[in-house]
């Protein structure tokens, strides 16, 4: 099986690339199927995905039998005073590969988030795939419609929502805040949106059983519980070591603070359904996830 991965330098792309050299994560073993599989790992400057006759080139070129989009544009904040930069990334490009992959009949899986969702409160329970998407900023918006031209274009596709993702490459939350608390005594972190933190080296096991599959469709993909991003740094720092002050703040409060900043959900906690009724759901739980974060990362 030949895997092309866009947007191979990011936390997800890198851990992919890391799983498929080995053959195994701390999850388990890979399937036998992707052992020795030939790998294509791109970036922005090999391709473009935005746009869609080098995107189809590239493609037909290479012949993958499986395609995993990577490649997004996901800076929340960025997305609301770039929005045409974040149409083409995040809707176009899944268009075009959409539309590549369906020619060369490969299959594509394509990574989404929980930011399509409106942050509704749905009673506490976590949204399952059945939820309908409303988002409410302009990454939610173009994010759920990629997942849509995928839908439209391609015929063996995965959407494969995740959400709070961090991993040993690239930046993140966990980054961000143990940075922060190297030369700060004192953060503050909103408490009244709750979500799921989610391990990349989960999300890419996880992708990587879906690759074999034939069980297509819409996915959500987290490490399992539910906690706030307040809760989620103070665990961070805890385990960090660092002596810093975690303060709790509402949405309300920060966004009186940073005008600019883009509407987020308040509630995005998912329910990984589709994966326990197929492939089998062995998300960790995320403080499990979080400190076998830090056992194995170097601090850079």
């Amino acid at each position: 099986m030949k895997i092309l991965i866009t947007g191979c330098r990011g936390q997800l792309g890198t851990e992919l690339q890391k799983q498929l050299r080995e053959g195994s994560c701390v999850l388990g073993p890979l399937p036998e199927r992707l052992k020795n599989a030939p790998v294509v790992a791109v970036d922005l400057e090999d391709l473009d995905i935005t746009d869609r006759e080098a995107t189809t080139a590239y493609i037909r070129r290479h012949q993958p039998d499986t395609v995993i989009n990577c490649a997004a544009f996901t800076n929340v904040n960025g997305c609301e005073t770039n929005r045409d930069a974040a149409f083409k990334v995040n809707a176009l490009g899944p268009r075009n590969l959409a539309m590549a992959c369906e020619k060369v009949g490969a299959r594509l899986i394509h990574i989404s988030t929980d930011y399509v969702f409106s942050g509704a409160p749905n009673g506490g329970i976590p949204l399952d795939e059945c939820a309908l998407p409303a988002p409410v900023s302009a990454y939610g918006q173009t994010k759920l419609l990629g997942e849509q031209y995928v839908q439209k274009f391609c015929r063996r596709h995965f959407i494969v929502r995740t959400a709070w993702l961090y991993g040993t490459a690239g930046k993140n939350f966990v980054k961000t805040m143990v940075n922060l608390a190297r030369t700060h005594d004192e953060i503050t972190v909103v408490n009244d949106q709750l979500g799921n933190p989610t391990n990349a080296v989960d999300l890419a096991y996880h992708l990587l059983k879906l690759a074999v599959s034939h069980d297509y469709g819409i996915y959500h993909c987290t490490c399992n519980g539910v906690c706030s991003w307040y809760d989620f740094a103070s665990e961070i720092i805890r385990l960090s070591g660092e002596h810093c002050t975690v303060k709790p703040i509402s949405s309300a409060e920060y966004a009186a603070q940073h005008p600019e900043s883009a509407n987020r959900p308040a509630w995005s906690a998912l329910d990984n359904r589709m994966l326990r009724c197929t492939v089998g759901d062995s998300m960790r739980d995320w403080k499990v996830a979080i400190q076998d974060f830090f056992t194995n990362w170097d601090g850079n």
